[in-house]
């Protein structure tokens, strides 16, 4: 952590500011994003495959595939530098997609937005294990390689530097696990970013109360008779239910779940 970057560096904080400035007048911000979700860009969507993937394991994977969503072009200096990609990255769970609902790209991919996608090169990768990205769920099953964000970080480097030939990154932006991926960014090439907006985790271990929910979700699904060591036929919905409800309870603010209910 020693060598990350500023993680909030003027732009980051201007935006941030812009964003609590509208929010404090919720009239000015419906009409403003009434008016902008219709001007939303088009998406575009593909596929990267990394061939013969090695995983911090040790393991290798033949084809990788990592899906993924961009909006707008890449703008290159005079010197072929990429100088306005954004790289967004979703929590656990999630996928890329999510950021294409109203209330996120309506509101920053549209023009006048902090991340007009007329300016910026916005790219939302699916992680491994998520998405349209490669899963265990596909067909390896127990069998997928074991990986980690050390992994899912390098598969997102791939694709930037492979697959759409960024070679530099203005911003990496994360929610949640994709937070903790941002700190990996951060600290595994900081010299391939300019800013790094991490939102909603921090650079800590994972323990704890954390750790244990965790641990019992993953117990919850190998207790079921349905997950067969891995080798399940179905799904093994007894054990995703009991998972489902810990997510509840783990990602859940008491005082607002009082107050709704």
């Amino acid at each position: 952590v020693s060598r990350l970057p500023v993680y909030f560096n003027l732009w980051a904080s201007q935006a941030m500011f812009r964003t609590m400035r509208l929010t404090a007048s919720p009239i000015l911000l419906c009409a403003w994003v009434g008016r902008t979700v219709a001007a939303a860009p088009a998406p575009q969507a593909g596929d990267f495959v990394d061939h013969d993937f090695k995983f911090k394991s040790g393991e290798t994977l033949a084809e990788l595939t990592l899906h993924y969503t961009t909006l707008g072009k890449p703008l290159r200096d005079a010197n072929g530098r990429v100088t306005n990609a954004v790289l967004i990255l979703h929590g656990t769970g999630g996928d890329g997609h999510q950021f294409l609902r109203p209330q996120f790209s309506g509101v920053l991919f549209v023009p006048g937005g902090l991340l007009d996608a007329s300016k910026y090169f916005i790219v939302l990768p699916d992680g491994i294990g998520h998405g349209k990205s490669s899963k265990p769920s596909d067909a390896l099953h127990a069998k997928f390689p074991h990986y980690d964000y050390d992994d899912m970080v390098a598969a997102q480097y791939a694709l930037l530097t492979e697959g759409l030939k960024v070679n530099h990154l203005r911003l990496v932006m994360g929610t949640s696990m994709g937070c903790m991926h941002s700190f990996v960014w951060g600290e595994t090439h900081p010299d391939f970013l300019d800013a790094l907006m991490p939102l909603a985790c921090l650079p800590v271990e994972i323990a704890g109360r954390n750790r244990m929910w965790r641990k019992m979700t993953m117990d919850a699904i190998k207790n079921d008779p349905a997950w067969s060591g891995g080798e399940y036929k179905s799904a093994p919905l007894a054990g995703l239910r009991a998972a489902s409800d810990l997510l509840v309870i783990a990602g859940s603010a008491p005082l607002l779940m009082q107050k709704n209910w």
